[in-house]
C-alpha cells in the first residue's frame, strides 16, 4: 500500500533536497470547480504526485483546488499531463514564481471545508458573479482613471512589504476578516468602480462575488494577482505601479518585484523588507528583522527568546512542552510585532 503522507523529519526532507541533481519549477494554481469526492481525489493526487516528486501545499475541498508547488524541472510536462487527466482540472493556468529558489521540501495535500476560508454563511455571495478581470496593461489603465479605488485584498504582514501605489490595505489578519474590513472601507463607494488584488487571484474570485453582492457595480480584479503582473511588467516592459516584494506562502517568503524598500525592521526601525521567524520555535514570531538585529538577537524577535534559544537541548525541549500546552496558538500565529 502507497504511503500517503510524509513521515520524514524536516532535517532529513531537506538532505535529501540538497542532494537532487535536476532543477525545481515553482508554481501556483487554483481553480474553483465542484469536487464530488475530495478525499479520495487527495489519496490518488498524492500517491501520484509523491511518485513524480512534486512537493508543495495543496487544498482541496467541494469548492475547488488551491495548489502552490514545486515540481522537478524534468518531470514539469509530466505532471502537467498528469493533471490534465482529470477532467476538472483540464486546461489549468499555471502562476510560475518570480524567483526560482527552493521553496518546499515536502508535499503536503490536505481536505478542507474550503480552499480560501471566508467564515461567511453560504448565501453571502456567488461564486459565478465575479468581477471583470483585468490584465496588467489593463490594470494599470484602470488605475489612471478618476475615482478609482484599489483594494489589497491580502493581509498587514503581505501588504507591509510590497502594494500596489494608493491602495486600500484593510489591516487584517486573516481573509476572514479582510472581506468584512474591506466592505466597511468602501461603505458609500458602491458606484466607484474597483480594482482589487491579491498573490495569484484566488481571494480576489471571492472578494470580487462578495463585494457584487453587497451592491458595488464596477468591480474588477487583476488576473494572475500579483505574481502574473510582475511577469507582464518584466516581459512587456510596463511602468510598475507595484511597488516592492510580493509576499508567498513558501520558504523563500518574498520574491522582489521592484527595488523599492517598503517597511522597516521592527527592532531598529532601519529600512528593512526581510522576514524572519523567531528562532524561539515556542514564538515562532513572524517579523521584519534587517541584516544587522538578525546577528545581534540569533534570529530571534527579544533578548528573552535568544536566550530561551540558546538554551540546552533537554531544557530548550522542556521549555517548548510548557509554552506549548500553556497557550500554544498564541506563539504559532502571525500576531502583530510589539518588540520596541
Amino acid at each position: 500500500m502507497a504511503q500517503l503522507r510524509n513521515l520524514l523529519s524536516k532535517q532529513e526532507c531537506l538532505k535529501k533536497l540538497a542532494e537532487e541533481p535536476f532543477k525545481r519549477v515553482t508554481l501556483s494554481f487554483y481553480r474553483y470547480t465542484k469536487l464530488e469526492w475530495p478525499e479520495e481525489l487527495r489519496d490518488r493526487l498524492y500517491k501520484d504526485w509523491s511518485g513524480l516528486g512534486v512537493f508543495g501545499r495543496v487544498y482541496l475541498a467541494r469548492e475547488g483546488i488551491n495548489a502552490q508547488i514545486s515540481v522537478p524541472e524534468p518531470r514539469f510536462k509530466a505532471f502537467q499531463s498528469h493533471l490534465e487527466a482529470y477532467e476538472p482540472f483540464r486546461g489549468m493556468v499555471f502562476n510560475i514564481g518570480l524567483e526560482q529558489r527552493e521553496s518546499f521540501y515536502k508535499l503536503t495535500l490536505k481536505v478542507k471545508k474550503q480552499i480560501v476560508a471566508d467564515g461567511l454563511p453560504e448565501d453571502s455571495y456567488d461564486l459565478s458573479q465575479v468581477g471583470h478581470h483585468l490584465t496588467a496593461e489593463g490594470f494599470n489603465k484602470a488605475l489612471e482613471a478618476a475615482g478609482t479605488l484599489v483594494v489589497d485584498m491580502r493581509n498587514f504582514y503581505e501588504s507591509r512589504i510590497g502594494r500596489f501605489e494608493g491602495a486600500i490595505c484593510p489591516d487584517s489578519n486573516t481573509f476572514k476578516e479582510e472581506l468584512r474590513m474591506a466592505l466597511d472601507a468602501l461603505k458609500g463607494k458602491e458606484d466607484k468602480k474597483l480594482l482589487l488584488y491579491c498573490t495569484g487571484g484566488i481571494r480576489c474570485e471571492k472578494a470580487s462575488a462578495y463585494l457584487r453582492h453587497h451592491g458595488f457595480k464596477d468591480v474588477n480584479q487583476l488576473q494572475g494577482g500579483i505574481i502574473s503582473y510582475a511577469h507582464a511588467i518584466r516581459q512587456k516592459g510596463l511602468d510598475s505601479r507595484f511597488k516592492g516584494k510580493n509576499y508567498v506562502f513558501d520558504e523563500r517568503i518574498s520574491e522582489p518585484v521592484t527595488p523599492e524598500v517598503l517597511s522597516t525592521c521592527d527592532q531598529c526601525e532601519e529600512p528593512c523588507d526581510a522576514y524572519t521567524n523567531c528562532n524561539n520555535a515556542a514564538c515562532n514570531l513572524l517579523f521584519l528583522q534587517c541584516a544587522s538585529c538578525k546577528e545581534r538577537f540569533g534570529a530571534c524577535c527579544s533578548e528573552s527568546c535568544r536566550s530561551v534559544y540558546e538554551l540546552p537541548e533537554v531544557e530548550r525541549r522542556a521549555y517548548y512542552a510548557k509554552q506549548k500546552k500553556a497557550d500554544y496558538g498564541v506563539y504559532v500565529s502571525r500576531i502583530r510585532p510589539q518588540l520596541k
